[in-house]
């Protein structure tokens, strides 16, 4: 099948849902496509998320920008954040303008600082049908198109009659998240890297993927990775003797979990924060209830699970809105690198979806730009897959795919190599993640689930060899061997290529977080 489109947006979560809907306003004819459903589909869909409104000039806005600027550790920029910030307290009017429901405050007023997942994206779904964007539906991208090196559409293959769609565009949109890495973290599972592999094959650079390693605090036995409650806790071992207060909280349950379980009990919260939690937050419940556990009051196990760059700053390098380094080629949330934003911290719940929401914005009006500057030119393009090696010589003994995932993952999920890395166990694993690279014995079919596992590796390989570069402890960059900030190494490191994947710091006249 064949479509022909101004805008393809690929990814359906809020970063794309803005993108396709920013590039309609400005006239374009516009698909986004989504690997699940658009509107169930990734890390917001699965529950609430926070948000950040305040207004420009504000003793809260300044507030709000001198606590990112200080967790950025030296690359967030403040008016970047402003900017961002700007545009989505613009996007949260517009949506209060359209009639979605926020919650209240006890006098009444409208809270936007919330916004619950699964009616936020329905809501954005059925305003893209009604603007005539495109939806697909359960039709994974598996790589770009390019014409003379211009982003110039993908093929995509629907999952349940396994049919072939060509999507020939003026410009494309990478919205399709980030990587948790299959941890099994709420809403990340179909998160496993695919827009950066796929950008990458094009010619795109990624940027601060060794700012990656960010690990969420979850009951042993639930998915939900939400932090915010655990700052009214109490953590102690198996014993029952109560963990070091000072301190990174996720570094000393790190420490902790490496030599034995660790225990958790939200015994600092009021009755008031308590009834608080559960209804601004009550899918963090849930677990506990099903097993009759009040964590306000009794103890109950707790792990780390690996968030990657779906909470991480690690993406696409983009300019200072949306513009990857490939002509036709933009970036947005997860997908985009959130250096600028964030620094080598994690943005959490609020930063991340103003982000998306910013950067959504600005891919769909500047991909919208981007057609526009093509004029007639696009028209009669000779396209051709950027991805070189997309057909695979079937192998006599093909190895399972499954089997190799489980391999990458077990070079990036442990806390004594993902969380705390030293020379020794970063130089095994970029030894390993190569060879699964190199083997092409589990790809002797093209099925969605070869694609993801590429994707993963790929992913694992520039974080990998990003964190072997950067020779210091800086945010979630947490290097043993060398324990302390080095002044002289804040500069990003970019990395790319699907062949060489390599990575180095930016020159000295090019250091920023977002060029």
């Amino acid at each position: 099948m064949q479509v022909e489109t101004d805008v393809l947006v690929v990814g359906g979560g809020p970063a794309g849902c803005w993108a396709a809907w920013n590039a309609a306003l400005n006239g374009m004819n516009v698909v986004l496509i989504e690997k699940g459903y658009v509107g169930t589909s990734g890390a917001t869909a699965a529950g609430n998320t926070t948000t950040i409104y305040t207004r420009r000039g504000t003793a809260e806005r300044a507030a709000t920008v001198a606590q990112r600027v200080r967790l950025g550790h030296g690359f967030s920029e403040a008016e970047r954040i402003e900017r961002v910030l700007d545009r989505t307290c613009q996007n949260l009017d517009l949506l209060a303008e359209w009639g979605y429901e926020f919650p209240s405050y006890e006098d009444g007023r409208p809270y936007r600082g919330m916004l619950r997942g699964p009616d936020y994206l329905r809501f954005m779904r059925q305003k893209l049908i009604k603007a005539r964007v495109k939806v697909i539906d359960h039709c994974p991208v598996e790589e770009l198109l390019v014409s003379d090196g211009v982003v110039a559409g993908a093929l995509a293959r629907y999952r349940r009659t396994g049919e072939t769609l060509q999507i020939s565009a003026g410009a494309v949109v990478i919205a399709t998240g980030g990587c948790a890495f299959l941890s099994g973290a709420l809403g990340t599972n179909n998160l496993t890297g695919d827009g950066y592999l796929m950008a990458a094959e094009a010619g795109a650079v990624l940027s601060g993927m060794e700012f990656s390693a960010q690990y969420g605090i979850s009951p042993s036995y639930s998915s939900v990775t939400k932090g915010v409650v655990y700052f009214w806790g109490t953590f102690s071992d198996e014993q029952g003797n109560v963990l070091p207060e000072q301190g990174d909280r996720q570094i000393v349950v790190a420490r902790e979990l490496i030599s034995g379980p660790v225990y958790a009990i939200l015994d600092k919260a009021s009755p008031r924060l308590q009834e608080g939690f559960r209804r601004g937050q009550p899918n963090i419940f849930v677990p506990f209830d099903r097993l009759g556990i009040d964590p306000f009051t009794q103890r109950f196990p707790i792990t780390l699970r690996h968030e990657g760059t779906v909470r991480g700053t690690g993406g696409l390098k983009i300019d200072d809105r949306a513009t990857t380094t490939v002509q036709g080629l933009f970036a947005a949330g997860d997908a985009a690198t959130r250096q600028g934003m964030s620094g080598a911290t994690t943005g959490g719940g609020g930063p991340n979806s103003s982000w998306a929401m910013a950067t959504g914005s600005w891919a769909g009006e500047d991909a919208a730009k981007f057609v526009r500057s093509l004029g007639a030119n696009r028209r009669g393009r000779k396209i051709h897959s950027a991805n070189e090696h997309s057909n695979v010589n079937p192998v006599r003994n093909p190895s399972d795919v499954h089997e190799v995932l489980e391999i990458a993952k077990q070079q990036i999920l442990p806390l004594n190599g993902g969380f705390f890395r030293d020379r020794a166990t970063l130089s095994e694993a970029s030894r390993k993640l190569a060879d699964l690279w190199q083997d092409q014995s589990w790809r002797s079919k093209r099925t969605a689930k070869v694609r993801e596992a590429e994707a993963l590796i790929a992913t694992a390989r520039w974080a990998t060899e990003s964190a072997i570069l950067r020779k210091e402890s800086r945010g979630l960059q947490r290097r043993t061997d060398f324990p302390d900030a080095n002044p002289a190494l804040a500069r990003p490191i970019d990395s790319g290529s699907s062949e060489s994947f390599w990575a180095a710091f930016q020159s000295e006249n090019q250091v920023s977080a977002a060029s």
